[in-house]
């Protein structure tokens, strides 16, 4: 069913009222948001971070509940450099009193793809940039 909705300009799907019912009662807290301060930080976090490594950041868009990044990061896994963003960005958010000291800013994980030419990476741009 997902795969029918994941090519470009495909109907969304549809919002599963039981879906979003049993996961707002999984929730130990209530879920971190991300305000227009807040997404800044985290915005020039990640610059500053991509910078410091020396990895070309392409395209970096915060949103209000989560983050879409391209950048090229060598040998370096998409993981690795997942963690380490969202490290920096909790400890930026923190030290700005954005988030209080037990908020959980992201989600366990993430959805890290490799981009392995540059016909790959100019599409992902462009989503990141334009397609949120």
């Amino acid at each position: 069913m997902v795969r029918e909705h994941k090519a470009f300009d495909s109907p969304y799907v549809e919002p599963d009222q039981n879906r979003l019912a049993l996961e707002a009662q999984r929730l130990r807290r209530p879920p971190t948001g991300l305000d227009p301060d807040s997404r800044t930080i985290v915005a020039e976090v990640i610059a500053a971070h991509c910078r410091h490594r020396g990895w070309p950041l392409h395209a970096v868009n915060v949103r209000t509940n989560h983050v879409h990044v391209v950048v090229a990061c060598g040998d370096v896994s998409s993981e690795r450099v997942l963690g380490q963003l969202k490290a920096w960005s909790t400890r930026a958010l923190r030290e700005a009193a954005r988030v209080a000291a037990e908020a959980r800013v992201w989600i366990h994980h993430g959805s890290p793809r490799y981009l392995w030419t540059e016909e790959n990476v100019r599409p992902a741009v462009t989503y990141v940039l334009e397609g949120q």
